[in-house]
């Protein structure tokens, strides 16, 4: 692919728009974000909220632990967050520098203040709407469809933002519908690494260094120490439990930021730390490892394009199976083993269920990515799946369209039930 291609621009433009820098579990995070802008806008501490979400929302938010307030977990906790010591302009970073005294303050807050959580009725998978009040003024502030697309702000009655929302398109970002694995190989193989070093680089440094936090702590069921411990010495042992390990120390309260992708810190994490890792083991150079993770990152997020950003569809399979391309570019790197690999670990083990952000998304991903390196594994010998077993379709981008109605239409009612059954309804 040259660079003068329109599809090279557009690769590079989705590549800087899902490859982000956060702190904690993106969902909360997105809540102290539009509290931090809602405050803002009040112009006060609120002595009142109001939390509207929809379904996934409460879903991630209710279980996992809000970085930098002291282990407290959920909604109100990350919208206390947001109001006493959030800076707004960090955006998903936006409570990343919390003093102690801060910590205390929010406890306290949400020991003193109404905070009250509503499910929005609302055709959106993502949307989260938090009313702030001070005595008679108030202020409302609107994310829909990913985490930092503010789409109203009103304050006291005067609207000073009110954008269309679209069912089909995320506001404000590139349209993926053009991607396909055979295109993103393409690019993968051509791009100037100038113009994704930086970008890759900053997710080598933080996704590694917390799935080594994750390894030296003790944090939720430790999965990547459960893995080391009990089994075998291998490389693909290795990439499992680094996987894993980041996500042991992001879902339970480490502050350390990600690079997340596809809205999700867990997911940025399944889709590079084991590529990273086979890529320091194999020792190539630097050059196939980036290229490595420039495949990975877009086939994560060519499958969630048709998925959604939230779903009862585990987002980790996804990822995993991305990661298990990626290594199949450092082993092999051709076509046909990208794309038998793909369709392989999708065939295994596609329709994990979301049930939430928590402690046991670590060994999702644990299961992701044995499953993506299975589906190279299987290639090797030459062993796959074909079209008719099961969802399998044939042809890869047939597959990811089974996949994908799977996870964005099939598993709507799974969704429903999920939440039932979290909050006991």
């Amino acid at each position: 692919m040259k660079k003068t291609d329109v599809n090279y621009e557009k690769c590079l433009n989705v590549l800087k728009e899902e490859l982000l820098p956060a702190m904690g579990c993106t969902e909360p995070i997105a809540i102290s974000y539009c509290a931090a802008v809602a405050r803002e806008t009040l112009g006060d501490i609120p002595d009142r909220i109001v939390v509207k979400a929809s379904g996934n929302i409460i879903k991630n938010v209710k279980s996992v632990v809000v970085p930098n307030t002291g282990n407290l977990k959920g909604i109100t906790a990350a919208a206390a967050a947001g109001v006493i010591a959030g800076d707004a302009n960090k955006k998903l970073e936006v409570i990343s520098s919390v003093t102690d005294e801060q910590i205390e303050e929010i406890k306290n807050y949400l020991n003193s203040t109404e905070i009250s959580v509503e499910l929005a009725e609302t055709p959106y998978i993502f949307d989260i709407n938090i009313t702030v009040y001070k005595n008679d003024s108030y202020a409302t502030v609107r994310i829909v469809n990913y985490h930092t697309n503010i789409v109203f702000i009103e304050k006291d009655g005067k609207v000073f933002r009110d954008s269309v929302i679209s069912c089909e398109v995320e506001n404000g970002l590139t349209n993926r519908s053009f991607l396909s694995v055979e295109l993103i190989l393409d690019f993968a193989n051509s791009v100037d690494l100038a113009d994704v070093k930086d970008l890759l680089d900053i997710q080598i440094k933080y996704n590694m260094a917390i799935a080594e936090e994750g390894l030296k702590g003790s944090y939720g069921a430790n999965i990547g120490s459960v893995l080391l411990n009990h089994n075998e010495s291998s490389l693909k042992n290795k990439a499992k439990a680094m996987a894993a390990a980041g996500s042991d120390a992001r879902m339970n309260g480490c502050d350390m930021p990600v690079i997340i992708n596809s809205g999700s810190g867990n997911q940025g994490i399944t889709a590079s730390v084991p590529v990273v890792v086979y890529a320091r083991e194999l020792k190539v150079s630097d050059e196939k490892m980036y290229r490595a993770l420039v495949l990975s990152n877009l086939i994560a997020i060519h499958q969630k394009t048709r998925i959604g950003r939230l779903s009862a569809y585990c987002g980790a399979i996804n990822a995993g199976a991305a990661a298990g391309c990626g290594i199949a570019y450092l082993l092999d790197g051709s076509l046909d083993a990208i794309s038998h690999t793909l369709v392989n670990a999708l065939a295994i083990a596609s329709g994990v269920i979301c049930d939430g952000a928590k402690a046991s998304c670590a060994g999702k991903i644990a299961v992701a990515v044995d499953t993506g390196i299975l589906g190279y594994e299987m290639y090797c010998d030459n062993q796959q799946f074909f079209g008719g077993d099961g969802i399998v379709k044939k042809g890869t981008e047939n597959t990811l369209a089974s996949v994908g109605r799977l996870g964005h239409d099939g598993m709507k009612e799974t969704d429903i039930e999920i939440l039932n059954i979290m909050i006991d309804k």
